[in-house]
Order: structure tokens, then C-alpha cells, then sequence
């Protein structure tokens, strides 16, 4: 339960803040630590699934729990900070499930920790996605044509335009279809059997179907800010420039900053209509067959790429600090014109859009001249970038036999159901 590196004083953060608990995620917590730790700002991280933050120089004390869907979790939160005085501490949730802990016994914890996630009234608008576009419709805000079917026979009658994109409304368990977050399917063969996978993985309830943008990750764009009381504080509008995979990325490759109003409007119209308080990253994606922006998500966490703020102007994590605070703060937006990039990944991705013939070897090579940030390499914590390799290896290989196993089953019961 308990793996502790070494620990270090309590320097006071801003608003004498003692320190963060950082509690899951992977490269936005790694993110957290090093934007705070280069200030002096005592990091811990508290996790039961990727270490890749605890290898980071800036993660002062590395602790192992249960997870946050034990019954004990608010009890082991509680007692740790009683047992180590981390009275004021601030508190960063970096996954999905831990935002939905903190979200939901955010009273509770308010008293020990200054909590960066809204309470639940406001969070569940992020984290379940059947809400998140309930509220952009409310608002008048646009998203891909989305349907809910009840049942597989309303799947089968389903009229709609292919190829869809089966999606699950929560992140609450993992397996092969919410780590990938989303099943592109090209006819209707296609959607019923996806569409018995999922049901058998997560129940027809958790499920989404939703048109597919026609696109690739450049028609992408997310708005990423800080925000106190449906007011911005710091933000910034970036592009995914590549994906993987390219045609349907679950996860961003190379990002850039740019100036899209369209985005930042939508976005802050989105949020202010919410009163939010805390870090955001919604996304967007262009549709040229009708130049509207749709939205696609809503993150209330740490982002893969938030370190990308740190080469634009904007250190999310420590204006969320001042936030969480009460500290009063400038607004600030991000400089156009920088990026982040996740090197091995994007290496594949720039390989085969190069191979698609749709990216020039020369484009690859001047977009690597930009100023840059790397999702896991840093030369003042070299340590997470050398690892994060093997361990990724590690954890896809072993993740992949269990999805394996999991998917088995689920055909099985699927076909056991029809």
C-alpha cells in the first residue's frame, strides 16, 4: 500500500500553501509535479495505476492505495493526510475516477485539502458525456448527431449515417472499449457486433452512438483554461496536428498552439453558463460540410498535453495553485505558434502519414524547429522520458492480454444473449 520515495520539507506554495496531493493520471500529473516541484512546491503522488509522475525528480513522496472506487478511499485520504499534517495541502485529482471521488465527497474533503475539482452539481457535466451534450444543446452549443438506443433492436433500426462512432458515456471501469474511447464502425454489420462487445463490457446504459466528423486530427481543436467563478484566468486554443492512430486517434501525438475564436467563444460560453471553478480542456472538431465546430469532450483533469502551457506563457498547474488559493491572478492566454509532442508516438504517426502522402518530410522537419515541449522528456527530470518506453511496452502488452481475455468473454455472452 505504501511505496515512499524520498520526502522533503513543506516549502510554502503560493498563499503559503504547504504543498499537492496529486492523486492518479499519468503525463497531465507528471505535468502537475514538475510545474510545482521547479517552484519548490512539495509534491505528493498518490496512485493504483501508472507510475509514469512518481519517476519525476519533483514527486517528493510516491504512495500506492487501492484506487479511488474502493469503498475506503475517502478514509484513506482522510487518515493520510492526519497522519502526515497535509492540513491546506491543494489537491489535484489526475484521473477520470478520481475526479468522480473528489467531485462527489467534495464537502467532506474541502475541510482538510483545498479541492481544484468542482463538487459534482458542476463535474458530472464532464464526466459523463450523455450530460456534457445534454448541456451544449441547452446552451445552443453544437455537437455530432448522437443517438442513445435503449436496446439492440433499436440499434438495428437505427437510421443514421456511417461510419458512427460507438462511445462510452463513462469512464468508469477499464477495458477494451474505455481505453479506447471509442469504436469507429463503417455499416451496419459492423455497429450490431461492436455494439454486443460494448454492451457486454459496460451495459446499454454506458453506451453512445455518435456520428463520425469526417476529418483527421487538424480539423481537431481543444480550448485549455483556468477558471474562478465562471471567469477565465489563464487560457490558450490548440490544434492535434497528428494523432494515432491518424484516421481515428485515441490519443494526441503533436499539438500546437493557434488562435481560433470560434473555439475560445464556444468554450468559455460553455463554461461560464456552469459558474466553473477549476482546470478545463474542451474539445471541438471542424466539420467542413457544414463550418460549424461540434463538440466532442469535456476534460475536468489534468490533459495528456497540459505541460504545453509551460512553452506557451501559461503554467496551468501553478495558476490553478493560486486559484485553489483564493490568490487573485491576471488573466493570461497562451502564445500562439508553440507545441508539445508525444516523441515515440508521433514518430509512428509521422511515418505513416508520410507514407499516406499526407505529410512532406520537410513539413515533419520544420514542425520539430517550433518551440517545443515533450510529453514525458524533460532535461531536468530525464528520468520519466528515458523509462516511459518500456514501460508503456509493459503496460500495453499486459493490458492487451486482459482486454483479450475480457473481449472473449463478452463475445461469448453476447452470442449466449442473441
Amino acid at each position: 500500500m505504501l511505496s515512499n520515495r524520498h520526502s522533503g520539507g513543506a516549502t510554502p506554495g503560493p498563499g503559503n500553501v504547504p504543498g499537492a496531493l496529486v492523486l492518479g493520471g499519468a503525463h497531465g500529473s507528471l505535468a502537475v509535479a514538475r510545474s510545482l516541484g521547479r517552484r519548490q512546491i512539495p509534491v505528493w503522488f498518490v496512485t493504483h495505476d501508472h507510475p509514469l509522475a512518481a519517476l519525476s525528480r519533483y514527486t517528493k513522496r510516491f504512495l500506492r492505495w487501492d484506487g479511488p472506487d474502493q469503498k475506503d478511499a475517502i478514509a484513506y485520504l482522510l487518515d493520510l493526510a492526519h497522519l502526515y499534517n497535509l492540513d491546506g495541502w491543494v489537491l489535484f485529482a489526475g484521473g477520470d475516477a478520481e475526479v468522480r471521488l473528489v467531485a462527489q465527497h467534495h464537502a467532506e474533503l474541502s475541510k482538510i485539502f483545498r479541492v481544484t475539482t468542482p463538487p459534482w452539481s458542476i463535474t458530472q457535466f464532464a464526466y459523463n458525456k450523455n450530460l456534457t451534450y445534454q448541456h451544449a444543446g441547452s446552451i445552443g452549443i453544437d455537437y455530432p448527431a448522437t443517438y442513445h438506443p435503449r436496446d439492440r433492436d433499436a440499434v438495428a433500426k437505427l437510421a443514421c449515417r456511417f461510419p458512427i462512432v460507438l462511445k462510452p458515456a463513462v469512464r468508469e471501469q477499464a477495458n477494451a472499449f474505455t481505453i479506447s474511447k471509442g469504436w469507429k464502425v463503417g455499416d451496419a454489420g459492423e455497429l450490431l457486433s461492436r455494439y454486443d462487445e460494448a454492451v457486454a463490457l459496460v451495459g446499454h446504459d454506458a453506451i453512445i452512438l455518435q456520428e463520425f466528423v469526417p476529418g483527421t486530427g487538424r480539423n481537431q481543436f481543444s480550448y485549455a483554461g483556468v477558471w474562478d467563478r465562471g471567469a477565465p484566468i489563464a487560457s490558450l486554443v490548440a490544434r492535434r496536428a497528428r494523432q494515432f492512430p491518424i484516421e481515428f486517434g485515441f490519443t494526441s501525438t503533436f499539438v500546437e498552439t493557434v488562435v481560433n475564436s470560434a473555439v475560445e467563444n464556444a468554450a468559455c460560453r460553455y463554461l461560464a453558463s456552469l459558474s466553473y471553478s477549476g482546470i478545463a480542456e474542451i474539445e471541438f472538431k471542424f466539420d467542413e460540410r457544414d463550418n460549424s465546430y461540434k463538440l466532442l469532450d469535456f476534460n475536468a483533469r489534468p490533459w495528456t498535453w497540459m505541460a504545453l502551457g509551460e512553452v506557451a506563457g501559461v503554467d496551468f498547474p501553478y495558476l490553478l495553485m493560486h486559484a485553489a488559493a483564493g490568490n487573485g491572478a491576471p488573466t493570461i492566454r497562451g502564445s500562439a505558434g508553440v507545441t508539445w509532442m508525444h516523441l515515440a508516438r508521433d514518430l509512428v504517426a509521422a511515418f505513416q502519414h508520410i507514407a499516406a502522402g499526407s505529410l512532406a518530410p520537410s513539413t515533419y522537419v520544420q514542425s520539430l524547429r517550433l518551440p517545443m515541449v515533450f510529453a514525458a522528456f524533460a532535461w531536468d527530470d530525464p528520468l520519466p522520458g528515458m523509462l516511459e518506453l518500456p514501460l508503456t511496452l509493459y503496460r500495453v502488452l499486459t493490458r492487451r492480454v486482459a482486454s483479450a481475455m475480457r473481449t472473449s468473454m463478452a463475445k461469448s455472452t453476447a452470442e449466449v444473449a442473441r
